[in-house]
């Protein structure tokens, strides 16, 4: 039955039209963003994942400069505790040129002197924004040690409760504390033999920390550069992740996007079609 008051073909015709039309303007956004979940109404669980992951990245980043600066602390007191300790073997050369009874001790002596003031001055200038870790108080305040922000963990999934909430670690790097174990200042005089025999022994004692002292902070400086290394993986995988859940195909997006436009002029075709047909109806009365 024909009638000029409902035509099913047109509705018809309209609803896919408006079906082609609403899959175009998507394909559309999604290659003006190069995203298929860019809002939440796009896909609300994926949408939802995604930004706590982006939370996530934005925080590694912050630890990314967290431990640059933490290794680039740690580095300056390693490469000053590894100085130190060329200065002590060279000030144990010259206590065992004082065993000698030949030896001119008085002059040995005030070369020590100069090693020691240099000892002292290196251990005085080993900091990087304000913290040394050579000293008993490494900022000048009250700290003995550096805590660097190493990582975010999060178990499960985040929820309003926050019983998920990610926590930070730390790395500690405690000081070497040269300015209490290393009273080179306070070393024997030597004036003789037997006081070049004591300060040697009294050196062997000093180097012997210094050694100690520069293996652990280098020891940390290696712990904080592979962790460096680590975050700045992690931080690029979890980009990976986070783009493989919402970035768009834009090979796939061009291909639907000509397939739909395509069409979009059949469906427009297709409903001039369907609204030419009560035309045919007028001949039935000529």
């Amino acid at each position: 039955m024909s009638s000029i008051l409902t035509n099913s073909s047109a509705m018809v015709a309209l609803q896919t039209l408006k079906g082609i039309n609403s899959g175009l303007a998507k394909t559309q956004n999604e290659i003006s963003t190069g995203k298929t979940v860019a809002t939440a109404k796009d896909n609300s669980a994926i949408w939802a994942i995604s930004k706590v992951m982006e939370s996530d990245v934005a925080g590694f980043n912050a630890i990314s400069d967290s431990l640059a600066v933490g290794e680039a602390t740690t580095a300056v007191a390693s490469a000053a505790s590894e100085q130190i300790v060329d200065v002590l073997k060279e000030m144990r050369e010259l206590a065992v040129a004082g065993v000698s009874e030949t030896a001119n001790h008085g002059q040995l002596d005030a070369d020590m002197e100069q090693k020691e003031q240099q000892i002292l001055a290196i251990i005085d200038a080993a900091q990087f924004n304000g913290v040394n870790l050579l000293k008993t108080i490494t900022d000048g305040g009250t700290a003995t040690g550096l805590n660097v922000l190493s990582s975010l963990d999060r178990v499960g999934a985040n929820d309003v409760t926050n019983s998920n909430a990610p926590t930070v670690s730390m790395i500690t790097v405690a000081t070497a504390d040269f300015q209490a174990d290393l009273d080179v200042a306070g070393r024997t005089t030597m004036t003789n033999s037997a006081t070049a025999q004591t300060a040697l022994d009294e050196i062997e004692g000093y180097l012997q920390v210094a050694v100690d002292g520069a293996a652990t902070l280098g020891a940390s400086a290696k712990r904080i550069s592979d962790q460096g290394e680590f975050v700045g993986k992690l931080t690029d995988a979890m980009k990976t992740g986070i783009g493989a859940l919402v970035d768009a195909d834009m090979e796939e997006a061009s291909a639907k996007l000509q397939a739909l436009q395509v069409q979009q002029q059949l469906g427009v075709q297709s409903l001039s079609i369907a609204n030419q047909a009560p035309q045919q109806l007028l001949s039935l009365f000529r």
